[in-house]
């Protein structure tokens, strides 16, 4: 049954001019795209930036086009930084959220019994990355426990903070596990009270929603552009605070991008972010990125914020009438994420017959979510995430594919 969700939704399409995002996006015609938490589909300046940059390469070479879009290429540090509010200067290009991930815990001289505070809902690679350092460094990794509508339980997680003392505090946005949206900001407010340092895993929500590093309070954050920013797949960036700058942090591995070699046995970080860099950049994909953020700001990110999460609710709200289905999805916000387990299937042939219909999802399985797939006893769940471009009728599809695999499962149990 529908409800205000639907409304809303409605709504913002009048304020987006859906069909004019829809004919910039070649693959919104083909596919009804409800993986945009993997990867969204790209818009046709995103593609005609990075298709451009390979021609320019392969006519008059690599080093030489670089230099040609020298300008270009910065405009990729000034709309990034436009989107999540900070300085061009605060910004590093990466290969991927992972990827920048890592580079910014190296940069952290972690020592024997140093504590890292976490939540239980934290993306797979970080909470892997940790237990690396554990093993490694000997660190302690301590998780705030939840509250029971589901989500991190921030005043437990301050009283840990002032107990422990840790040596980092980590948190993700939004997990890919599912559409819980976390209070990242009252955690950040509690980080700055006590001078902790502070990371930001904002891999879904960059594109989904307003970012502001500043409201945040974190010291590091890091997204991928290729998820609800709608940017090409190999790309990331890490945003520095200039706290962390000033501070001489820089990672385990820095490379003469990032450093001046100013004597044989000294080196020099460069003062910007640009120290968490490599020298060799993928030029087309950098550009890429940057026509993505300015299409995202373009669109209008408040109106986006708006529109998506509406959309996925409705989604929700419908699954959960469904017989067979259960929706998943717990916490006082919710994003564009939405999970669910449905009764009798097995995973890869759901998805295959999703597939089928021309409707892109993702698995989601209990080795990426022990914690939170353990909770809900469940070892596979499938994922759906809707954006702005994504339309009302094209949720009705997916509710009727869903019910209808769902009734013909229950109509062959004996």
């Amino acid at each position: 049954m529908r409800n205000d969700n639907s409304a809303s939704s409605a709504f913002t399409e009048s304020l987006l001019d859906v069909a004019a995002l829809r004919a910039d996006t070649p693959g919104a015609d083909g596919v009804v795209h409800f993986n945009n938490a993997g990867c969204g589909l790209l818009a046709t300046p995103v593609l005609s930036a990075m298709v451009d940059h390979l021609r320019l390469e392969a006519n008059i070479g690599g080093y030489e086009a670089s230099a040609a879009r020298a300008e270009q290429v910065r405009e990729f540090y000034a709309e990034t930084a436009a989107l999540i509010n900070c300085a061009p200067e605060n910004i590093a290009f990466a290969g991927s959220a992972t990827h920048a991930f890592s580079t910014a815990l190296s940069a952290i001289p972690f020592e024997a019994g140093d504590v890292i505070l976490t939540t239980r809902n934290d993306f797979i690679s970080n909470q892997i990355a940790f237990l690396s350092l554990r093993k490694r460094f000997g660190v302690q990794i301590v998780h705030a426990s939840d509250l029971p509508e589901g989500g991190v339980d921030v005043a437990a997680m301050a009283e840990m903070m002032r107990r422990h003392r840790p040596r980092l505090v980590a948190a993700t946005h939004i997990p890919t596990n599912s559409g819980l949206v976390q209070p990242v900001a009252e955690i950040g407010r509690h980080c700055r009270e006590l001078d902790l340092l502070y990371l930001v895993d904002a891999c879904q929500s960059v594109g989904q929603y307003p970012i502001d590093v500043a409201e945040i309070g974190c010291d590091l954050l890091t997204a991928t552009c290729r998820k609800f920013l709608r940017g090409p797949r190999g790309s990331g960036f890490l945003y520095v605070s200039d706290r962390v700058l000033s501070a001489g942090y820089e990672p385990l591995f820095i490379d003469m991008y990032g450093a001046r070699w100013v004597e044989p046995g000294r080196y020099q970080p460069v003062e910007t972010a640009a120290r968490f860099e490599d020298w060799e950049f993928p030029y087309a994909i950098v550009l890429g990125c940057a026509a993505a953020a300015r299409y995202a700001r373009k669109v209008g990110m408040d109106a986006i914020a708006r529109r998506t999460p509406a959309l996925a609710a409705n989604l929700r709200d419908r699954l959960a009438d469904l017989p067979g289905i259960r929706v998943l999805d717990h916490g006082r916000q919710l994003g564009a994420l939405v999970t669910f387990a449905i009764d009798g299937w097995q995973p890869e042939p759901f998805k295959a017959a999703m597939d089928a219909r021309r409707i892109n999802s993702a698995l989601s399985f209990r080795h990426f979510a022990q914690f939170d797939f353990g909770d809900k006893d469940i070892d596979w769940c499938l994922r759906l995430s809707p954006h702005y471009y994504n339309t009302e009728q094209e949720v009705d599809q997916v509710i009727a594919a869903v019910a209808d695999l769902s009734v013909a499962n229950l109509r062959q149990q004996p």
